[in-house]
């Protein structure tokens, strides 16, 4: 794997994974309650049936998270407590996996994600499409992208069309006279994006590639039915709520929001006077996204701020703490509901939500979101990847699978005007080069 930069900032972004060699990988979830550190071995694998996109088994080999701080919103609040996180959540990975991390895959919420659309069209002349032809295209569609304060994070390729024929997955090898694609391109502020890579480069880790967290919960919760037919998947993490769109198997659209579970608890806390440590512990034990049905008169003990041992508990109404509670998942859900209608691909989403992340694990949030937001909801946990432990297995980590499962479609992304500058620079275009360049894809 092998990064490349241009003069200004750009994103990181990997090589195609090895297809005949075992890798290691280590990737890095920074979130706004929790930060994880996974290290996992891919294993080449056959085709199969049973996750097909999928190139390697993945095997984990190292975990580990530590509680987040200086994080909110998903936006570095402060580097220092970022930084001390990050290297126990890797130092702690690193244990248990017997060896040491010197790069990782991290993740990117902040930095007001957005996406773009951009077609482009190439003439042909009637020979065969090429490879050569799918990267001219692409370059094209690239160069339509303007340079502004925001950094490319992922440029996908979501369909090609032949004379004007679409809906085409892979023309090459077919033959036609105007070949065309439309690409997915998600940008991201760029100051962000720089914060978060020097929290990682203080902790003398490098930075191998960033990916964006909608993409990354639906790599890893959706199934490959929902990926194709069209799908929602919505990831409840602490400070942000990210939205990813796939259709035909690619992420076609994709938005986040700043609220999550840790507004809840904060909530909470003001609304009951609470400290937020057992604001949170409230809402996991009494917490619900439904209507209350039980006795009206049902009380809970709410400890008081305060160091005294004279501050006694007060006794709440168990009601109020669910009224609070469905107040902001509601408000959540229903600006979920907004954005997906306005991005124009509700139509493509059809009747299918997945909710994954840490705050989807709230009672009766399903039953919730089927509601408001009319569609079939489904609590998404991570696919496909082996060793994980118990605890790891939940919502709340579907965001770090994600990353580990990115390497073995980290090829599909087009970077054509940025691979266009680095060919030109190293006299790419010849025979030898093109050599060269075959060798580095295939061993």
């Amino acid at each position: 794997m092998s990064v490349f930069r241009s003069a200004s900032f750009s994103v990181p972004y990997l090589r195609a994974l090895p297809a005949k060699r075992s890798s290691v990988v280590t990737v890095l979830d920074i979130g706004s309650t929790k930060v994880v550190c996974l290290i996992g071995r891919l294993e080449p694998r056959e085709e199969s049936r049973l996750l097909p996109g999928r190139t390697h088994d993945v095997e984990i080999i190292g975990v580990g998270h530590h509680k987040s701080r200086g994080v909110k919103a998903g936006v570095i609040a402060d580097l220092d407590a970022v930084e001390s996180s990050v290297r126990m959540a890797v130092h702690t990975a690193e244990k248990r996996a017997g060896l040491h991390v010197e790069s990782l895959i991290i993740n990117v919420s902040a930095g007001r994600l957005h996406s773009d659309h951009y077609s482009a069209e190439i003439d042909l002349g009637g020979h065969e499409v090429e490879r050569s032809d799918l990267r001219k295209v692409l370059a094209t569609a690239a160069a339509q992208i303007e340079q502004t304060d925001r950094a490319i994070l992922h440029s996908l390729p979501t369909g090609y069309s032949l004379d004007g024929e679409r809906a085409i997955r892979d023309p090459q090898g077919m033959y036609g006279d105007r070949l065309g694609a439309d690409m997915h391109v998600l940008t991201a502020e760029q100051a962000p994006l720089r914060n978060l890579e020097l929290c990682v480069n203080r902790a003398h880790l490098t930075v191998e590639a960033m990916v964006a967290t909608p993409y990354a919960s639906g790599l890893s919760a959706l199934v490959d039915d929902e990926a194709e037919i069209g799908c929602a998947c919505i990831d409840m993490g602490g400070g942000t709520t990210t939205i990813s769109v796939f259709a035909d198997g690619r992420m076609v659209h994709a938005d986040a929001i700043a609220l999550g579970g840790h507004h809840v608890t904060m909530d909470l806390a003001r609304g009951l006077s609470t400290r937020l440590e057992d604001a949170e512990r409230l809402k996991v034990v009494h917490g619900s996204a439904l209507p209350m049905t039980g006795d009206e008169n049902d009380t809970v003990s709410v400890p008081a701020i305060g160091d005294g041992e004279s501050e006694l508990p007060a006794q709440m109404p168990k009601a109020l703490i669910g009224r609070i509670v469905r107040a902001r998942v509601e408000e959540t859900l229903e600006m979920i509901r907004d954005r997906i209608q306005r991005s124009g691909y509700a139509p493509l989403v059809g009747r299918r939500i997945v909710l994954t992340g840490g705050a989807s694990q709230l009672t009766g949030i399903a039953d919730a979101a089927r509601r408001i937001l009319a569609r079939n909801v489904r609590i998404g946990r991570p696919l496909g990847v082996a060793g994980l432990p118990a605890a790891a297995k939940g919502p709340a980590f579907s965001t770090a699978v994600g990353l580990m499962i990115y390497p073995q479609v980290a090829d599909l992304e087009s970077r054509g005007a940025e691979r266009a500058g680095i060919y030109r620079a190293i006299g790419g275009g010849g025979r030898f080069a093109r050599v060269g360049q075959w060798l580095k894809e295939s061993f």
